[in-house]
């Protein structure tokens, strides 16, 4: 992979001594790390990516057409930007436009679940290729990480809108390791019966066996099998990072106590404790009846969160180096259907940035007076890809090359969006 070399024989030798370090840590009892103290010695490009899952309406959020017959019932509210308004669901964030990247005019032409979620991931209509998460943990990977590259939080259900396959052609090192309703990965605790001396007999011989297998064999399988116990013995180290009872009262109040809400709180502490690349889900945008009801609901739980969020990331000093990425799989019609809702809509909607490499303050595009398609600066999907990897660092341009195999990290008919880039 051009991108980024692979691990020298000497890192893979310092990084085995530093786990038979915490191997034998936490044969003698877990040594909990405190999380603050790690945020001087971060100073990495991550992405965090808050996934609307199943399309929020642009109409009710980034691009509001009040007084149209495609508008709804809700009114447009003065931002943070001067002559820039938002939809009056999201007051909080109208505080902080000049702090985010928006773009309203997004054509994917993709009015359906499976493949939105995946290509506005992949950034690609072709299957079989990495999702964003997959992709950043992969090229921004470092020697000394330890803990997954790509952690995806959501709840149990629906999969289907979700479960669009993650890393691809890059292994299963690279998939996302998945954090289900709120609950850390099972069983992080050692069980009591196997001693420390147990563990580490297992551990020598299970090393053992990797050498002899891997003589005169692919040697790829057995370090893809070494990564994952390797991975999974650090989440069992680090296993404090997804006790959310750590954080203060306030901070519970102010993300929202909500499942978005604590989503994002665990989200913040997995950054914070050096994991890559985090997705965040929040369900239930798919309004096809009702839709200024659910609107209502999510838009509340989305928006104090946002910011929250936001605050606690640049407080921390941790927005400088992270990519913070809003956007769902499509918008939604600007026609009212019978039922009060909206339905699927690719043609003409937005998303939002925030954070590294993207210049705050910009709101890129426009959709015409009825918000029915791109008057001007038409985006697609492959743009926001390549300008996503090009904001933390990332040269969109480069290839993997896997297998003796290459294949472009970015689809090379886009383009970064060189307007939005810091």
């Amino acid at each position: 992979m051009a991108g980024r070399q692979s691990r020298t024989a000497a890192s893979e030798i310092s990084r085995r001594a530093w786990l038979q370090g915490t191997a034998a840590a936490l044969g003698a009892g877990a040594i909990e790390q405190p999380l603050r103290a790690e945020v001087s010695t971060l100073s990495r490009k991550q992405l965090l990516l808050l996934f609307l899952s199943g399309g929020a309406s642009q109409f009710e959020t980034w691009d509001p057409k009040p007084g149209t017959k495609t508008g709804g019932p809700f009114r447009a509210i003065s931002t943070s930007l001067p002559g820039v308004q938002i939809g009056e669901l999201l007051p909080h964030t109208s505080k902080i436009m000049h702090r985010l990247t928006v773009v309203r005019s997004l054509n994917s032409n993709i009015p359906d679940h499976f493949q939105g979620h995946y290509a506005m991931q992949s950034g690609r209509i072709a299957p079989g290729y990495p999702v964003l998460g997959s992709a950043v943990a992969k090229l921004l990977e470092r020697s000394e990480d330890v803990l997954p590259g790509y952690v995806s939080i959501r709840r149990d259900g629906p999969k289907a809108y979700t479960d669009v396959g993650d890393a691809g052609f890059l292994g299963a090192k690279y998939e996302g390791v998945r954090v289900v309703n709120n609950r850390p990965p099972e069983n992080l605790v050692q069980p009591a019966a196997v001693k420390p001396t147990l563990a580490e007999t297992v551990d020598r011989i299970r090393k053992s066996n990797d050498e002899r297998f891997r003589r005169g064999r692919d040697a790829a399988p057995i370090d893809a099998y070494r990564t994952t116990f390797e991975q999974a013995q650090a989440l069992m180290d680090r296993r404090e990072i997804f006790d959310l009872t750590k954080e203060s009262g306030a901070d519970h109040e102010q993300y929202g106590k909500h499942e978005f809400g604590q989503n994002c709180l665990l989200a913040r502490r997995l950054l914070q404790s050096g994991v890559t690349c985090v997705k965040v889900t929040h369900f239930d945008w798919d309004a096809h009846q009702d839709n200024f009801y659910w609107h209502q609901i999510r838009c509340a739980e989305f928006d104090r969160t946002l910011v929250t969020l936001l605050d606690d990331l640049e407080r921390r000093g941790m927005l400088e180096h992270t990519l913070v990425v809003i956007s769902g799989e499509m918008g939604r019609t600007p026609q009212i259907n019978k039922l009060g809702g909206r339905d699927h809509w690719g043609r003409a909607w937005s998303v939002a940035m925030a954070g590294c490499g993207v210049k705050p303050g910009v709101v890129y595009g426009s959709t015409n007076d009825l918000g029915t398609e791109v008057k001007d600066k038409p985006v697609k999907l492959g743009d926001l890809f390549h300008t996503y990897l090009r904001a933390v660092g990332i040269d969109s341009s480069a290839s993997y090359s896997i297998g003796g195999q290459t294949n472009p990290v970015a689809d090379p008919a886009a383009k970064p969006i060189g307007e939005l880039l810091a």
